[in-house]
């Protein structure tokens, strides 16, 4: 049985959303996303909420029980965070953040070598750089929010795929 069945979570992918979206021949947000994502730069958060709560709206009308999500890479700034909370206050209660602690370096290399067959227009170093800087000044501060709440799951992702693996089924049966 797939983890995701197991804890009942629909997992939604901020940044696959985006790069969805872009592809997207009628989508109005198409080039802006593109250029924001090439700049390593943090796409402005109407889009990127209003894209996480179609699909958010989509599922829970498919099947009302299914209204867990795991909402990956986002929010990355204090804009997403005020934008989520204007938007999602009294729709959605989060429940922890699930933070992946990695070194810059071994984050680089991973994604250069995700770059060989992924496609992805910001899988080079100057992006991965740029997005290192952006992390630091606008991510980082909203994590440490977060851990003031006490709703920080903290997983060293420096380690194996199966040992991070298996520190995320840890946090999930306790948190389920």
């Amino acid at each position: 049985m797939a983890k995701k069945e197991k804890y009942g979570y629909t997992h939604l992918s901020a940044g696959e959303l985006l790069r969805d979206e872009r592809k997207n021949p009628d989508s109005q947000y198409g080039e802006l996303i593109e250029k924001y994502i090439k700049d390593g730069k943090i796409v402005p958060v109407e889009i990127t909420i209003s894209l996480l709560k179609r699909e958010m709206d989509q599922t829970m009308a498919a099947n009302a029980q299914k209204n867990k999500f795991l909402i990956d890479g986002f929010p990355r700034n204090q804009d997403n965070l005020q934008g989520w909370n204007k938007t999602m206050d009294g729709k959605a209660e989060v429940s922890f953040v699930l933070f992946f602690d990695c070194n810059n370096e071994i984050c680089i290399e991973r994604c250069l070598e995700r770059g060989k067959s992924s496609g992805r227009s910001d899988d080079n170093r100057e992006s991965l750089e740029k997005r290192i800087q952006t992390y630091l000044q606008s991510t980082k501060p909203i994590i440490d929010l977060y851990e003031e709440m006490g709703k920080v799951k903290k997983i060293d992702a420096s380690k194996s795929v199966d040992e991070v693996f298996d520190e995320v089924v840890k946090i999930f049966d306790k948190e389920g």
